[in-house]
């Protein structure tokens, strides 16, 4: 789905000549074509979601209505797992940790994973601020899975990550998907979730599973009522 800087300032809620700032100044991707910029809409949510900035729910309805059946994120955190006490001092111990950890077929290729991670991450950090990252949100390393999962990873000593505001990380989410828009819908419910404070808190103080997922799990079901309520 191709947009126009007009269409991504609606989405953003800001000026045509914020937008452009962002494409000039912050590597917000943009494509030229028969003389016109546009912008492609995975990459702008997935730039938004990376840099914690706020985006029009307009664009989460359009990642909902992909043809890609999805389950929701509380299903898909039930499924990778809640993970704890990750052990490591800096990335590369930590992402070796986690893969490690990752409930991955048999067949998959640990090592080869870990490598195009590392390779990955050095382009640019994927700490999106609060504390958290989300590792390889704009490029997705696609997995054959049966069924998409997202793993929380818990470290118990925070670690540097370059990340946007500049704090330790303390959690990590993996998000393993099979293809691009399986993962831009996934990424689009986990980026909407962690707008929320508390669940924020949740991470920070590193409560028990259940009551990070019911957060989770509360936060789908109020989104959904005030979608039905108030729709937009």
């Amino acid at each position: 789905m191709q947009i126009t800087i007009r269409q991504a300032a609606g989405y953003f809620g800001v000026s045509e000549d914020q937008v452009r700032r962002w494409i000039a100044n912050r590597a917000l991707p943009v494509h030229r074509a028969n003389e016109r910029l546009h912008l492609n809409a995975i990459e702008v949510w997935e730039w938004a979601v990376e840099r914690g900035i706020p985006v029009s729910r307009s664009l989460l309805d359009e990642a909902r209505r992909s043809p890609d059946a999805v389950p929701p994120l509380l299903s898909l955190l039930s499924a990778g797992g809640v993970h704890r006490d990750v052990e490591g001092n800096d990335k590369g111990s930590v992402f070796a940790a986690i893969v490690e950890r990752l409930p991955l077929p048999q067949e998959v290729d640990r090592e080869h994973l870990l490598a195009i991670l590392e390779a990955r991450e050095a382009m640019g950090s994927t700490g999106v601020g609060q504390g958290i990252a989300i590792p390889h949100v704009r490029n997705p390393i696609l997995l054959h899975v049966d069924q998409p999962f997202v793993a929380l990873f818990l470290l118990r000593h925070p670690i540097d990550f370059d990340s946007i505001d500049a704090q330790p990380v303390h959690a990590i989410f993996f998000v393993v998907s099979s293809s691009i828009p399986v993962h831009l819908r996934i990424l689009a419910e986990l980026g909407f979730a962690l707008r929320d404070p508390v669940l924020r808190d949740l991470l920070r103080s590193q409560a028990d599973t259940e009551s990070i997922l019911s957060r989770i799990g509360g936060l789908a079901t109020a989104t959904t009522a005030q979608y039905r309520t108030h729709p937009s």
